[in-house]
């Protein structure tokens, strides 16, 4: 697999024109069918935006595969392996490379990582509407009208603000995805309560240890960050906190129905550390465990 540092090297390797500038690239679909781009996996120090509708094959990111859809947009932040088999695009559709150095200096530098959609899977793009593709296609316009119009000193400015802004608008039909997932195929939450409870009384709380996040994800085949997002976005609380929230819960139950030491408790829910766990429940509950197990509820 090839890494490529700078974008003139990705365009010759996939036999295109080099960009007009060495750190931001532009192109339509109708460019890539004509070229070799991702024929072989490739990864570099660039983001990627695209909006894409295939016609045929299939798009590897990370240990993904994206099979065919319409109207779809796709981040990938650098480094990250990227791969097309036998992909055909229609011609109606966009690529944007960022590399790196393009954004120092600027503030999107700094804030560019606070769009989590980077870290998702391919199976969790964007599907936009129609009045959502409008806007975005007039972004494009706007970056593509300044990137070939002799740029100058004010080119990158007025460029990064159209790419921040279509990343503004991506999180917010994200948000609109995530609302209309959740009426389509249930309450996230509830699936993720289903599979803790299964972890428990499959005993391997006792055996394995505290479920991490990632594991919740995997169990839930969505990505850890889309995990949180969707879950944040559901009730306001992220996946971590709705795995402490369930511990709790159990740890409850289980001061008030057994015999077993605050130590015992805490193992049996997976705390490797006794210590860990009180300091968890007094911070959810605002009380100790022994405070709770002598009934000492009303103290807060």
């Amino acid at each position: 697999m090839n890494h490529y540092t700078t974008l003139n090297a990705l365009h010759d390797d996939s036999g295109i024109q080099r960009p007009e500038n060495p750190l931001l690239s532009i192109m339509t679909c109708q460019d890539y069918n004509k070229s070799l781009l991702g024929k072989n996996k490739f990864s570099g120090d660039f983001y990627l935006i695209s909006f894409k509708k295939f016609v045929s094959g299939n798009f590897q990111y990370g240990r993904r595969n994206y099979e065919n859809d319409n109207g779809s947009m796709i981040y990938i932040r650098p480094r990250q392996s990227v791969g097309f088999e036998d992909l055909v695009l229609t011609e109606k559709g966009f690529l944007i490379f960022i590399h790196e150095d393009y954004l120092l200096n600027t503030k999107l530098h700094s804030e560019i990582s606070k769009y989590s959609f980077f870290d998702y899977d391919v199976s969790e793009s964007l599907h936009l509407s129609i009045a959502e593709e409008k806007n975005i296609w007039e972004l494009y316009g706007k970056i593509h009208s300044e990137y070939h119009n002799n740029q100058d000193e004010f080119s990158k400015e007025i460029i990064i603000t159209h790419i921040d802004s279509i990343l503004k608008y991506s999180q917010r039909f994200y948000k609109r995805q995530f609302i209309n997932r959740a009426d389509y195929e249930g309450s996230l939450i509830t699936k993720f309560n289903l599979f803790l409870k299964e972890y428990q009384e499959s005993g391997k709380l006792i055996a394995e240890g505290l479920p991490t996040v990632a594991y919740m994800a995997a169990r839930l085949a969505i990505s850890t960050r889309y995990l949180t997002d969707q879950l944040k976005l559901e009730t306001g609380k992220t996946a971590l906190d709705h795995i402490h929230i369930f511990l709790i819960d159990e740890a409850k139950n289980l001061l008030l129905a057994t015999d077993n030491s605050i130590s015992e408790t805490a193992y049996q829910l997976g705390f490797a550390n006794p210590p860990y766990f009180s300091r968890l429940f007094k911070k959810k509950i605002g009380i100790t465990p022994v405070q709770f197990k002598e009934g000492k509820f009303g103290l807060n």
